[in-house]
């Protein structure tokens, strides 16, 4: 598979999942923070939009060291993406994301004032698509464990992206 064709799959896979784990350095506790974030977003050039609130701990955080791991699961796949964040407050683009699961988060509005999108621009990703759903890997596990051959685990790949 091209890196092209590679990218693609990880746009494709991460697009199965509505939810995800945001990773960054917390730098003045010193340790690693995850937090559940909901995918707004895939665009085009591979970018990962969430909502985010501009003065948030999180906001402070990824403003002073934006490397991030975005991790994220569906029926039948994985997928780990290390990139940089960026906090845009793009008017037009809250807008065009803008929906009602948001409004429980931000009730003034798409015009409110920490109302903020998290931009997430992959440098790499690994993925995991497994056939079949997670009862077809567990059943896969077990076989393999009683045959002692490896088991079948789908396709896996790493992309610089």
């Amino acid at each position: 598979m091209s890196t092209t064709e590679e990218a693609a799959k990880v746009q494709d896979l991460i697009k199965e999942s509505k939810l995800a784990m945001l990773t960054s350095v917390d730098h003045g506790e010193g340790r690693i923070v995850s937090r559940p974030m909901a995918v707004q977003e895939v665009d085009d050039d591979g970018a990962i939009w969430f909502f985010a609130s501009a003065e948030s701990p999180k906001a402070e955080q990824l403003e002073a060291d934006p490397s991030v791991n975005v991790a994220i699961t569906s029926k039948s796949s994985w997928v780990s993406v290390a990139g940089r964040a960026e906090i845009v407050q793009d008017r037009a683009k809250i807008k065009d994301l803008w929906n009602t699961g948001v409004e429980a988060w931000f009730p003034d509005g798409p015009d409110g004032d920490d109302v903020a999108l998290l931009k997430i621009t992959p440098d790499s990703a690994e993925y995991w698509d497994v056939p079949g759903t997670r009862v077809a890997a567990t059943i896969a596990y077990a076989k393999a464990v009683v045959t002692g051959e490896r088991p079948d685990v789908g396709e896996n790949g790493e992309v610089e992206l």
